[in-house]
């Protein structure tokens, strides 16, 4: 080991799903347990978590329903993405003092293994970027947009959850790429503010100042051909009434629906898509990694320069793990919200 265990502490605080949550989560469903520290196998390492991530999809792992990744167990640590210090290692290309990005969040040390941690470079852009703009939430937003909606130069966007990690850099992107028009819908003034003065949108409106169709229509009286879709509900059913011909939805989350306990009613205007020809794709950003090195470099290029912002909502310690994810599904956070532990 690089590390002499007499160096670090006796035991490691992490999260567990102790009940499965109907409906909003509440704290009684989880408890944050003090365990002994975790000792890596072969082919392990061990990484003391620096930044850990909190996301929507973290919802749906709660549930035992089956889906496209298992549920969390209960009584054992939540995974969920981190980035932190490998403190000890054996393995070959991974040495005390490296950064690694990996998926065994929710805890303060993990064990990890060495094929799924990615080195990181902290000089070449914050550790809390590999977690957001530059990391999955990044990717997802490129992928989504580009491959899966199909955008081109010249169409007119639409997102929901447009303040978010995804969602700011969804609207972005499509400036960036020649976008005539980006519209985006978010929960609170503020953010419609900063939608449209910092990160560019052409127009924006909070979802709660009115019917959702009405707002889409006065900010788009030409139609939309691109919905990238966070939200579901009543935002898909405004896309599909103001979809232009032959225009695209791609469905990356539906958070108005993880917490409900009766099943959500689908749009009422589906037979619109007849008349327009258009179509809704649902995806996964796991089936898109081929597009990571591409991705890496145009949006990490954007970053660099300035042309493509970001925000961070950053809550400090393993503590406050939970109430950041609960601020998530609530909407508190304006783009990627970090937790971070001390170093």
């Amino acid at each position: 080991m690089s590390v002499s265990p007499d160096q670090l502490p006796a035991t490691s605080r992490e999260w567990h799903l102790v009940s499965r949550p109907h409906g909003w989560p509440k704290p009684e469903d989880f408890a944050l347990r003090e365990v002994e520290m975790p000792q890596p196998g072969p082919g392990q390492v061990l990484v003391r978590n620096l930044v850990l991530s909190v996301d929507p999809y973290m919802r749906g792992r709660m549930s035992a329903a089956k889906s496209y990744v298992a549920p969390y167990e209960l009584n054992e640590p939540m995974q969920g993405g981190a980035v932190g210090r490998v403190v000890a290692s054996d393995v070959e290309g991974l040495q005390a003092g490296d950064h690694v990005l990996h998926y065994e969040g929710w805890r303060e040390y993990a064990a990890v293994d060495a094929k799924y941690a990615v080195k990181v470079d902290p000089e070449a852009a914050p550790l809390s970027t590999y977690l957001g703009v530059l990391g999955m939430p990044g990717l997802t937003a490129y992928a989504g947009l580009l491959r899966v909606a199909g955008f081109k130069e010249g169409e007119t966007v639409f997102v929901s959850g447009a303040a978010g990690a995804v969602g700011s850099q969804v609207g972005q992107i499509a400036k960036l790429k020649g976008a005539a028009r980006v519209i985006g819908s978010a929960g609170s003034d503020d953010k419609v503010k900063l939608l449209v003065e910092e990160y560019g949108f052409d127009a924006a409106f909070n979802y709660k100042n009115g019917a959702v169709s009405q707002q889409l229509r006065e900010a788009a009286p030409d139609g939309i051909d691109v919905y990238f879709d966070n939200v579901g509900g009543d935002h898909l059913e405004a896309a599909i009434g103001s979809l232009n011909r032959g225009g695209r939805i791609a469905v990356c989350g539906m958070i108005s629906v993880y917490n409900a306990t009766e099943p959500a009613p689908g749009p009422r205007n589906l037979a619109r898509l007849i008349q327009t020809r258009g179509r809704i794709e649902g995806f996964l950003v796991g089936d898109h990694y081929d597009l990571q090195p591409q991705f890496v470099q145009e949006v990490g290029a954007w970053v660099r320069s300035g042309e493509l912002k970001y925000r961070e909502t950053v809550v400090e310690g393993i503590e406050n793990n939970l109430e950041a994810f609960l601020g998530v599904l609530r909407g508190e956070n304006t783009g990627k919200m970090i937790v971070t532990l001390e170093s």
